[in-house]
This record gives C-alpha cells, sequence and structure tokens, in this order.
C-alpha cells in the first residue's frame, strides 16, 4: 500500500488508514479479541497508519491498539492520538458509556489548556504502552474552537517542537473552522469528518483550497457518511452523519449508486475512491471493526474505479463541478 508524506513533516502514512472508533466499541461492543484479530487482518493487508483517541472507548481504544503495535518495529507503522478530552475515572453504577459499548468507568472532562494537552498525551502513551506518538490532533473542538486554537494548538506546536510528537493538527467535521486553522497557525495535517465525500463536498469551497496553498495535508475520515455510502445499494434506514438518512440523501446515493454499476463498480469503491482524487488528500481513514470488514474494505479501496464515472456523476448532477477533478 502507498505510502504519502503529510504536509512538510517527516511523517508518512499508508493512503488507507484504520479508524479506530470500532475498536472502542462504536455503535456495537468490540471485544478484546475481534479487535486484535481486526488489527492483525489490518497489517496483514498493508495497512500501516493506525488512529485513535482517549474518546473511543474512553480508552478502549487506545489500549487495544497499543497492545497490537506495541510489539512491531517502531519504524514501520505511523500512531496517530488525539487531544481535547482528559478521562477521570468513577463509578460506572452498572451504567454504559454514551455512545460507546463500554462500561462507564471514566467520564470526559474538555480541556485544550497546555497542561491538559501534555497531561492527555502522558494519559495516551501510558494507557497504549508506547514511548512516542507521532500525529497528535485537537479533537472535536468545535463548541470548544477559541480554547483550541488559543491554548491547544500551542501545546502542540511544543510538542512538536520538543520532538514529542512529529506532526500535528486537527480532526473536526467543521471545513470552516479547519480553514482558519491552517490560514492562522503552523499545522502539518488536518483530519476532516464526512466534509469531503460523494454527498457532501464542503471542504471544495474553501479548505481544500487552503490546504493546498499552505502545503497542509488532508486526511479524508467518514467517507462513507457513517454509513449511508459504505454498502452497493443503501436501503431505507440506513445511517448519514450518525442519524437516519433523510429522504432525498438517500434517493441521491442510490442514484449514485446506480451510475456505479453501469460502470462495473460499486458505491463503496467510488466513496473510497473519491476524496483521494483531489491533490490535498494524502489518505482516507476508515473505522473498521472485524477481520472481514477489513478485508472487505482493502478489496474495495484497491479497486480500480473507471475513470469515466466521474464525468457521468458530473452530467448527472450527482458531482459538483468543484469536486470533478481529474485523476
Amino acid at each position: 500500500m502507498r505510502m504519502v508524506r503529510l504536509g512538510q513533516s517527516t511523517v508518512e502514512v499508508s493512503e488507507l488508514g484504520l479508524g479506530g472508533g470500532p475498536l472502542g466499541g462504536l455503535f456495537a461492543a468490540a471485544d478484546d479479541d475481534t479487535a486484535a484479530a481486526t488489527l492483525t487482518a489490518a497489517w496483514s493487508s498493508g495497512i500501516r497508519y493506525f488512529d485513535t483517541s482517549p474518546h473511543y472507548g474512553i480508552g478502549h481504544s487506545e489500549r487495544r491498539t497499543g497492545e497490537f503495535l506495541r510489539p512491531l518495529p517502531r519504524g514501520e507503522f505511523t500512531l496517530s492520538t488525539k487531544v481535547g478530552r482528559l478521562l477521570v475515572e468513577q463509578d460506572p453504577a452498572g451504567r454504559r458509556d454514551e455512545g460507546f459499548n463500554v462500561p462507564a468507568t471514566h467520564r470526559r472532562v474538555w480541556d485544550f489548556s497546555r497542561e491538559g494537552v501534555f497531561r492527555s498525551v502522558e494519559d495516551s502513551l501510558t494507557r497504549m504502552g508506547l514511548d512516542r506518538i507521532d500525529m497528535l490532533f485537537l479533537h472535536d473542538a468545535e463548541k470548544h474552537f477559541d480554547a483550541a486554537v488559543r491554548d491547544g494548538y500551542p501545546a502542540l506546536a511544543e510538542l512538536r517542537a520538543q520532538g514529542v510528537v512529529d506532526a500535528i493538527g486537527a480532526g473536526m467535521y467543521h471545513p470552516g473552522m479547519l480553514t482558519r486553522l491552517v490560514r492562522e497557525a503552523d499545522v502539518d495535517v488536518v483530519m476532516l469528518s464526512g466534509r469531503y465525500t460523494l454527498l457532501d463536498h464542503s471542504a471544495a469551497d474553501d479548505l481544500l483550497p487552503a490546504c493546498a496553498e499552505h502545503g497542509v495535508s488532508v486526511l479524508a475520515a467518514s467517507v462513507f457518511n457513517s454509513g449511508v455510502l459504505a454498502t452497493a445499494r443503501p436501503a431505507e434506514g440506513a445511517a448519514f452523519d450518525y442519524a437516519p438518512a433523510p429522504p432525498e440523501v438517500l434517493r441521491r446515493a442510490q442514484e449514485i449508486a446506480a451510475v456505479c454499476e453501469a460502470h462495473g463498480t460499486t458505491l463503496p469503491q467510488a466513496a473510497m475512491a473519491f476524496p483521494l482524487r483531489h491533490p490535498a488528500v494524502a489518505g482516507i481513514v476508515v473505522g473498521m471493526r472485524s477481520p472481514e470488514e477489513v478485508r472487505h474494505n482493502v478489496a474495495s479501496f484497491r479497486a480500480a474505479v473507471p475513470e469515466g464515472l466521474w464525468a457521468d456523476l458530473l452530467e448527472a448532477g450527482l458531482l459538483d463541478e468543484r469536486a470533478a477533478l481529474p485523476a
């Protein structure tokens, strides 16, 4: 699998990275054995970039990712995690965590201060059992953006200057805020969730041009928009941005799927190929919860998507002309 260097940094990622949300129990419980098998399948398939976060399963994703990566040669994989939420122990009292299917053994406390960022990194390294993180993101800072830019970003820059991490950036779904960060700060990479996909081209307005201008790489996450683009023929009830897809979104996805079929390809194959057509996009990050899902996604990623597909989608009004870039 092709490796790509991020921005002006020395960090390289495989074009397809493993997103750690499902390893933390996103949508459904994940046991340790299944998580280990998923990570093993990813490694065997050539994936060398692994992304996680304290938020994912209140530490379970980081712990499982670290347990898998620790025995491997440190120079052969790239690891990213995130800051912005500290985990504080609590009595679960029989409760499950909100959003992740794990016992509520911790609560999250928002903290983008210098001290909070440094503590988060230390806690993450302890959970993973590793001595180094390659890449660090400000995470989900939409409602805390001023604090993240004022306090969190300088802390990341300090850690990069100290050599604790090699690349810094932010992982968010808001293209406008990421655009401001790219223009006002010295970041290497941004992880954009769900805003440069077959169904949502909003990052093409300002963010992607800004990244291209400033030499900042983009990692496209949620390329399936949380589910509606993940199957060859999306059905009613499919998820779009973590909620049931509205009828007009479902109809558009089905129309795109029909054009894909006419070209002998599938909707998931096109969804994975689409973001990488933009020169600012260095890779995609896909959450996977089982070895079977890894193998299916890797096969979709490697499938050749006919060039004529994009022209037909554009002609049908299913692809914005700003996104209809040549290969």
